[in-house]
């Protein structure tokens, strides 16, 4: 209970209300609970972005990246594979990705479109990540980073390659009745 004293002209239980407010409000998950991965995969984001819009060199991101505050607390080399690999092979994730789309490539934001090369670059060369963790991994990053309901999208898209590029983790999965058949 809070040691503010109630106006005389008003009952005790009105400080009751705010202060059972306050109790129930959620705080949102603070960075220092992210996982090194989580944050090599928001600085990769960041770093496909200039990418995608300002056309910068690789290495040149990279070095601008690196010297970001908190970058010391990610996995550099996942962030590293992330970042490289889907640039050196942007290519085969847009073949991948494009028969998913239901519109032109370059109609779709420059966020969903990074989101989805990471996941699918994860999908194929991560294998250590469980495809659902993958696909929730890069739905949040579309929720903290995209458009509206880019998320939506990223979800759509990725959910429809994970069964071709992790079959028998799916496969798996739906026979234990943990995904969608």
């Amino acid at each position: 209970m809070s040691n503010t004293p109630v106006p005389d002209h008003l009952p005790a239980q009105a400080a009751k209300p705010a202060l059972r407010k306050q109790e129930s409000r959620k705080e949102p998950i603070k960075s220092a609970s992210k996982s090194g991965r989580s944050r090599a995969r928001e600085f990769a984001l960041q770093g496909l972005y200039q990418f995608l819009v300002g056309h910068n060199e690789a290495a040149d991101i990279d070095l601008f990246t690196r010297d970001l505050s908190g970058f010391h607390k990610s996995d550099s080399v996942h962030y590293d594979a992330l970042l490289y690999g889907c640039i050196e092979q942007r290519e085969i994730l847009d073949a991948l990705i494009l028969p998913l789309l239901d519109r032109k490539m370059d109609e779709i934001s420059p966020v969903e479109h990074a989101v989805m090369w990471m996941g699918v670059y994860e999908f194929q060369h991560c294998i250590d990540v469980p495809w659902r963790v993958v696909l929730n991994e890069y739905i949040e990053l579309a929720k903290s980073f995209g458009g509206t309901d880019g998320h939506k999208y990223v979800n759509a898209v990725l959910n429809g390659l994970a069964p071709q590029l992790r079959s028998l983790e799916v496969d798996a999965d739906r026979a234990a009745g943990k995904a969608k058949p």
